[in-house]
């Protein structure tokens, strides 16, 4: 059965939902922002070096890799600080979730790591497909703004 007014489940213990609510928007907000920053970790090395990236891009089918490698060290950075601080957040997280998903298939069928070597990457993808759909939060720079895409 859902609470009419939030379309969650009840709560099987309502006393609990005080110490549980005030923290649902922080918690989304860490998740957020936990996941941008170590996108922008993990971009740093692309970002200092865009062209760093060309043979392992045009080894993945991706040409011409002069053009994919600084777009994917852009996405990693960039969409990482955009997600981080939740400005731009959906288009910022989409195209995150797309890189990830294109090291899932990397990981998962090129390299026949299967799941174990995709894992991380498709939990980041979740990560980032929820932040695509859902959007920032009330604790972000669109919400300062008064917008989102």
């Amino acid at each position: 059965m859902t609470d009419p007014v939030s379309d969650r489940p009840r709560p099987i213990f309502p006393t609990l939902q005080r110490l549980y609510r005030p923290f649902d928007t922080t918690a989304e907000t860490v998740l957020r922002v936990v996941a941008g920053a170590l996108l922008v970790t993990h971009g740093f090395g692309k970002i200092t070096n865009p062209f760093g990236a060309v043979g392992m891009v045009e080894g993945l089918g991706f040409y011409p890799g002069v053009f994919w490698s600084p777009l994917l060290a852009a996405t990693e950075f960039f969409g990482g600080i955009f997600v981080a601080i939740g400005l731009f957040t959906r288009p910022a997280a989409f195209a995150s979730m797309i890189v990830l998903l294109v090291t899932v298939y990397v990981h998962g069928i090129v390299k026949a790591e299967g799941l174990a070597g995709a894992e991380k990457s498709i939990l980041w993808a979740a990560i980032f497909l929820y932040f695509a759909v859902r959007g920032s939060n009330a604790q972000s720079v669109d919400a300062k703004l008064g917008r989102q895409i």
